[in-house]
């Protein structure tokens, strides 16, 4: 796999879609990138977008409350939108792993039941030499809620921001 490619799959439910790449950064740093605020905010999001919020609470219970707006004014009707997100952490076993409960939110940390929560679990695996996969799992309620993210651009957007985390990465490593 080359460092830039997302291998991705759907299990064999129709509902969890499974994300690795493969990155030239130690594990622990891309574990700290995914968990801390300070990080987060120079990193997450698509292409076009910038981390206007962000707070991180990383314990079992604690909440991740970001913001991403869209800053390019070529990017058309997207041009100023707001996409609140909401995380609720369960499990965390650092720096291997950590679960968490992803929700489409407003400002104020209300989730949007009209759209899919995510259920995600993030695996960080180190392959020696300074070098580390992320394996992430993403399970939705049903088939037709993974379908309806991956019609709204999930997959163009998760590569986006895995691409700004190699850039992030490289800056600080």
């Amino acid at each position: 796999m080359s460092n830039n490619a997302i291998v991705s799959r759907v299990e064999n439910d129709g509902k969890t879609l499974v994300l690795e790449r493969e990155f030239n950064a130690p594990r622990d740093l891309v574990f700290k990138a995914y968990t801390e605020a300070e990080h987060l905010k120079h990193w997450w999001g698509p292409r076009g977008f910038e981390v206007t919020h962000c707070t991180v609470d990383f314990r079992p219970g604690g909440v991740w409350h970001y913001c991403m707006k869209c800053t390019d004014p070529n990017m058309g009707e997207w041009f100023g939108m707001e996409s609140w997100g909401k995380g609720i952490y369960h499990e965390i076993n650092a720096p291997q792993s950590f679960t968490y409960t992803d929700y489409f939110s407003d400002a104020e940390g209300n989730e949007n039941t009209e759209m899919p929560a995510t259920k995600v679990r993030n695996e960080f695996v180190d392959l020696g030499n300074g070098k580390m996969k992320i394996v992430s799992y993403s399970e939705y309620a049903t088939a037709e809620a993974l379908k309806q993210v991956k019609d709204m651009g999930m997959m163009q957007g998760i590569t986006e921001t895995m691409d700004n985390l190699e850039a992030y990465l490289k800056k600080i490593s």
